[in-house]
């Protein structure tokens, strides 16, 4: 379909712009084949909930998507970017994550917070009860979690619309987009930068998130917009060709020339001239 080939233009066109930007290098794509169609009727008959047409068209694609990237500084690769959609098999319920398995640790619902965040911008935020049903698409290294939401959910009822949402390290909801094919283009925007999810969030990323997205992104990031009434831009001033080059050698220091002292030619020609006008007078 044309959604399936979007996605591998995008694709293939993405991998192409990160390795021409200065200082990236071993950008590293997973391929992954086409998810079987009767893997996605088997998920959706035993999570009750249809796949949105979008992140149907996405699997028959690729089952799946991994992609990273490293920066060269000074002349050693430091991994940077990471963009992650799980796989059909990994679209696990988040109560299913073996990070809230622990003995004796509370469950979702019992951490389930009324109150919400501006960044929600009115939407209805998800719950870890019966009323939400929600799926990992992203576990963004350990910083939070990319979700797949259905909302307003009965029991025994098959859900059908859904939204994709972040879930930070405090458990607190912030809204994304309303498609999985929005929060796709939002990922390659973002470069799959660290912590570019929280760039919706009122508190932003870390300074060091903040450092790499602008050096790599100066034309959309926008500096801390959290802090900044004035809204202002961030303008990066900041080379990419020069801040990757390797360690070189400090120019030695040119020596000054020793002053020279004045001519004492001109000091015997002023006690000549002086001479010259007393005999002068004498005469």
């Amino acid at each position: 379909s044309s959604e399936t080939a979007y996605f591998s233009n995008v694709c293939v066109s993405f991998i192409m712009f990160l390795e021409s930007l200065p200082g990236v290098l071993d950008v590293r794509f997973a391929e992954r084949e086409p998810a079987e169609k009767r893997c996605l009727l088997s998920w959706e008959q035993k999570n009750s909930c249809i796949l949105p047409e979008d992140l149907r068209d996405f699997y028959l694609t690729t089952d799946g998507f991994t992609l990273t990237w490293s920066a060269k500084l000074e002349n050693e690769p430091v991994p940077v970017g990471c963009m992650v959609i799980n796989s059909v098999a990994r679209l696990r319920l988040l109560a299913q994550s073996n990070i809230y398995s622990l003995p004796s640790a509370p469950t979702l619902a019992d951490l389930d917070f009324e109150d919400a965040f501006e960044g929600s911008e009115g939407h209805e935020q998800p719950h870890f009860d019966s009323r939400s049903r929600i799926f990992e698409l992203d576990s963004c290294g350990g910083n939070g979690r990319v979700c797949l939401v259905y909302k307003d959910c009965t029991p025994g009822d098959v859900a059908q619309h859904s939204e994709i949402w972040f879930l930070d390290r405090s458990l607190y909801w912030h809204f994304l987009t309303s498609s999985f094919t929005a929060y796709y283009r939002l990922m390659i925007t973002h470069l799959g930068l660290p912590e570019w999810q929280y760039t919706f969030t009122p508190y932003g990323p870390s300074p060091q998130a903040k450092q790499w997205a602008s050096l790599y992104q100066p034309l959309t990031f926008r500096g801390d917009r959290h802090l900044d009434p004035a809204g202002e831009p961030f303008l990066n001033k900041l080379d990419p060709a020069r801040a990757f080059r390797g360690k070189a050698k400090p120019a030695t220091p040119k020596k000054k020339p020793p002053a020279q002292a004045p001519a004492s030619g001109g000091t015997s020609a002023k006690g000549q001239g002086a001479t010259g006008r007393q005999s002068m007078n004498k005469r």
